[in-house]
């Protein structure tokens, strides 16, 4: 017996089926390349436009035309409607700018009576961008003297304890200078610990490279050493507001531990073991 063209439903199965296959939606990655139907142009998508609801297409010899979000697009030689990708959410950072383990969700303590001071505001602010995080979770408060000239009269009415601890952060303390011998008053002071980085200023604790130096500028004796390193980078320096820009031009070199030097990265932890023991 013959086949029978005639058996079977014809209109079983999925006969209304486009031949290439339903049209998918497929979020309109960068990289991904496609093809517009209706103009044939082909290329990789560059860049998508929540707002406008479109797409660019970069085709292989850099040209672009933007496209709408939608049907109409082949991709692998099936249909598919590009939509706009869906935003990641954001990451939670796992380290602090310091370096050490970030704590999810953690509120600030309460100021604990001990302190860390730093000789000024431009100190107390990098000390903040890096450690900020770490000294909220410690509770540490960090203050700015305005200089050192004062130091004992300052210790002295602070009144530090076993339970009130004082870390004190000294700019250029080495040996043989005033910083050094004002340092070695407290040399025997359980509850008051002084460290000093070997930096005319904390600005040279900012590593270089971050700035497109090599090395920070050598001032000559008799020049105050910020304006000299503003009138070497070629930075107004004639005001107050001057050196205050120029700082937060250095500042904003800073992104963690990583952008200090070591010398500086050091003192400053051993600061926070001590007022937080």
């Amino acid at each position: 017996m013959g086949h029978d063209r005639y058996t079977g439903d014809v209109l079983a199965g999925d006969w209304r089926k486009p031949v290439h296959g339903r049209t998918a939606e497929q979020p309109a990655d960068l990289g991904l390349v496609v093809e517009d139907v209706t103009t044939g142009w082909c290329g990789e998508i560059v860049r998508v436009d929540r707002d406008l609801g479109t797409v660019d297409l970069e085709d292989r010899h850099g040209a672009r035309r933007s496209f709408r979000l939608g049907p109409g697009f082949w991709l692998d030689g099936k249909p598919v409607s590009l939509t706009a990708p869906v935003k990641a959410a954001p990451v939670a950072p796992t380290r602090t700018a310091s370096g050490s383990r970030a704590v999810a969700d953690a509120r600030a303590k309460v100021a604990l009576p001990s302190r860390i001071w730093v000789e000024g505001r431009h100190d107390a602010e990098l000390v903040e961008k890096v450690w900020g995080d770490d000294l909220r979770v410690e509770g540490v408060a960090v203050e700015h003297l305005g200089g050192i000239d004062d130091l004992a009269a300052a210790v002295a009415e602070f009144s530090p304890g076993p339970d009130r601890r004082l870390g004190v952060l000294v700019d250029h303390l080495v040996p043989g200078s005033k910083e050094s011998r004002i340092a070695a008053q407290f040399s025997g002071n359980p509850h008051v610990l002084v460290v000093g980085h070997p930096f005319v200023d904390v600005w040279q604790s900012v590593k270089p490279e971050g700035l497109g130096i090599e090395a920070w500028p050598v001032i000559p004796r008799g020049v105050e050493w910020k304006h000299g390193i503003c009138a070497a980078f070629g930075w107004p320096h004639a005001a107050q507001a001057d050196i205050a820009h120029a700082w937060r031009r250095i500042l904003s070199t800073v992104h963690s531990y990583a952008d200090l030097e070591p010398e500086l990265l050091g003192r400053v932890e051993e600061l926070i073991d001590f007022v937080t023991a």
